[in-house]
């Protein structure tokens, strides 16, 4: 806007270090000299010395019969200067569409899929891009929301927060809430801490001994999935077909899990294996390292081979491999009474 006085970006900066405001913000001061100015029909230049801004706006002139005066532009003489230019950018910038347009006109039958299709699954890379999509999801959300949620150690105060923040909104006006962990999360204070400030009601958390991966579902219309372990790639899918599926994903692990306030879940079974030593005994002889089954139980790897010690010494066993053969002929694995998780509503 300042260019257009002729002065380029030195009037600019000149304005913006002796009087630092907009033309369409003229201080009160400017504006009441302005208008005395208009009034009279000129004004003192010692009487504006306060308000450079009227002569850096070009709102006033010199008086070519006697410097010591300032004689004031017509207003509607001054807004023509102002927007002018605007109006040539603006012409300019309508010309740039209609190009665009013409340029892309060509390409817009070929191969395109339909608006549906192609807007089903959205790559959200970035931890502001994918909270950003997460909050307006769960804004818009007005019936239900599914959430999987793997044990994390760096849940924190500020990610307790932050999560109190997205869901308080939700059951407040009436979502309910479905939120499934694994059964290490009945160790861990933060989320206990958390379910504490939001159970009752319309929201319910359960515990499974494993999950496949984080899930969120909004309303059976719109699912987030990561698809790095760093959280920083996740897709936001509204595929109605995909969505189903993960539904029916949530919902069979929904049945086969414990409502976290059951209590009572690690108990040794007769045999002196309790239910964690079990899952892992489960993953141990179908192959998996340490890490794997950390992270598949949602515990750190440190605590997971102290239960494989355990279990070890338990069976009587001296090494890895002894380790599942003894777990196969000790009969571990045999179909056990678990609790049952109850019906799903629908």
């Amino acid at each position: 806007m300042f260019r257009t006085l002729g002065g380029g970006d030195f009037v600019e900066n000149q304005t913006k270090a002796a009087h630092p405001h907009a033309v369409t913000e003229l201080c009160e001061e400017g504006s009441r000299l302005y208008a005395n100015a208009l009034r009279r029909g000129r004004i003192a230049r010692a009487d504006v010395e306060c308000a450079p801004c009227l002569t850096e706006f070009a709102l006033l002139h010199p008086d070519p019969d006697d410097p010591d005066w300032l004689r004031p532009v017509p207003p509607a003489v001054a807004l023509a200067r102002r927007l002018d230019p605007l109006e040539r950018d603006i012409a300019e910038r309508r010309r740039l569409s209609l190009r665009l347009a013409d340029a892309f006109e060509p390409f817009m039958t070929l191969g395109v899929q339909p608006a549906s299709s192609a807007l089903a699954i959205t790559v959200l890379e970035g931890s502001g891009r994918i909270n950003a999509a997460l909050d307006l999801a769960t804004a818009q959300c007005r019936c239900e929301m599914l959430t999987i949620q793997p044990s994390d150690d760096r849940f924190s105060e500020r990610s307790l927060a932050k999560g109190l923040e997205r869901d308080k909104p939700l059951t407040e006006r009436g979502v309910r809430i479905r939120t499934l962990y694994q059964h290490t999360a009945r160790y861990s204070p933060q989320k206990l801490a958390y379910v504490a400030q939001l159970a009752g009601g319309k929201a319910e958390y359960r515990t499974i001994d494993e999950v496949v991966e984080r899930l969120i579902v909004c309303d059976e219309t719109v699912a987030f999935i990561p698809t790095r372990d760093d959280q920083q790639v996740a897709l936001e899918i509204r595929h109605p077909g995909l969505v189903r599926y993960l539904i029916k994903v949530f919902e069979f692990m929904w049945s086969r899990s414990v409502p976290l306030s059951a209590g009572g879940r690690y108990d040794p079974a007769p045999g002196g294996i309790t239910d964690i030593q079990y899952s892992i005994a489960k993953l141990l002889v179908e192959g998996h390292v340490d890490e794997a089954i950390a992270r598949r139980l949602g515990m750190n790897v440190r605590t997971c081979r102290a239960h494989i010690a355990k279990l070890a010494a338990i069976l009587g066993s001296g090494s890895r491999a002894q380790l599942g053969y003894l777990i196969a002929q000790a009969g571990i694995l045999e179909p056990r009474d678990r609790p049952a998780g109850g019906e799903c509503p629908a």
